[in-house]
């Protein structure tokens, strides 16, 4: 997979092979990994746990989310979810990623806190949008609401599915600005062009 965007290769070319978008335009965040390819029994399980309200899934998601964060996860590094803005998140009652981050750090023994990073204005849904729309639409969305604890930190930004990456981008900006040391992103799922 690529070392910068954990986009995966059709053959093994090393671990610190790039792909041509992140030679292009290295990505803010340090690398990327997910635990599923989105699509088939992937997107099914996470579409009942985002949309379907089961959130108990997170404990069933939680194993391979961490055997994707292999040797990052562990007491020197802090697990930050990607925030929902408060309106979205009064309607679905609950944060997938805060779920995620929380099954994922008490099975590694990661820290968690999920009031670093908050979603300061609402954005549209990006289903259908592509990167550059992607990129203006969460631009200015996020803020550190604790810099204390962003501050020269090992910081592990978790989502639920990584698409562009350009949500993932603006909140690694933001983490960086506020003193991070370095940001990595770990999602459940990785959308990949040509997957069922």
């Amino acid at each position: 997979m690529c070392a910068g965007c954990g986009a995966p290769f059709d053959v093994d070319r090393g671990p610190a092979a790039r792909c041509g978008a992140c030679l292009a335009t290295p990505p803010r965040f340090a690398a990327a990994r997910a635990a599923m390819v989105y699509g088939g029994p992937a997107r099914t399980i996470l579409l009942g746990f985002k949309h379907g309200d089961r959130q108990h899934l997170a404990k069933v998601m939680a194993p391979q989310l961490v055997r994707a964060g292999g040797d990052w996860l562990g007491p020197d590094s802090l697990l930050v979810p990607v925030p929902l803005h408060r309106w979205r998140l009064w309607k679905r009652g609950f944060n997938q990623a805060a779920l995620l981050a929380q099954a994922a750090g008490r099975r590694s023994g990661t820290r968690v806190a999920v009031d670093a990073l908050v979603r300061v204005r609402a954005t549209t849904t990006s289903r259908g949008m592509g990167r550059r729309k992607r990129a203006a639409n969460v631009l200015g969305a996020f803020r550190v609401a604790r810099p204390d604890r962003v501050e020269g930190q090992d910081i592990i930004l978790v989502d639920d599915v990584l698409t562009t990456g350009a949500t993932a981008e603006a909140c690694a900006r933001m983490l960086l600005r506020a003193g991070a040391k370095r940001v990595r992103v770990l999602t459940w799922a990785r959308v990949v062009r040509d997957a069922a």
